[in-house]
């Protein structure tokens, strides 16, 4: 029987948000990494995992162990999955703050644009069909 593993990491690599998928088999190890845009979601990760798993295009089987080899002790287990499911404070109460004042204004722009162009988009439709009168009434 075959053994195996298989570790899906996405990090951020600046511009660019990475998945690098390894897998490690007894013919050696393998990895690939696909370039996202945005940050994906989970859901966005197993969907594309999911739809593109046979297209992947891994690196050449390298022998010997992985980087990870290492066997993870129990307690660092658990200090790993607690540190993934918590919540990242960013920086200071400041830096906070900050944060979520850029992320209100940039809400609010959103908002005051749209609005903005919708009333362009008015404008122009009514002077079309001014324009459409003044043709229709002759001279």
């Amino acid at each position: 029987m075959e053994t195996g593993y298989a570790q899906l990491t996405v990090r951020f690599e600046p511009p660019f948000w990475t998945l690098l998928y390894e897998r490690s088999s007894e013919q050696g190890w393998e990895a690939c990494q696909v370039t996202f845009g945005a940050e994906p979601r989970d859901g966005e990760v197993y969907a594309f995992l999911l739809e593109h798993w046979r297209r992947l295009s891994f690196s050449p089987s390298v022998t010997g162990t992985p980087r990870n080899a290492r066997p993870i002790t129990p307690k660092q287990a658990r200090r790993e999955a607690r540190r993934a499911t918590a919540p990242r404070a960013m920086g200071t109460k400041a830096q906070q703050a900050l944060t979520l004042q850029r992320e209100q204004g940039k809400e609010a722009r959103r908002v005051r644009s749209r609005a903005e162009k919708d009333a362009e988009e008015a404008r122009r439709f009514a002077r079309k069909q001014e324009k459409r009168r003044e043709k229709r009434k002759g001279h």
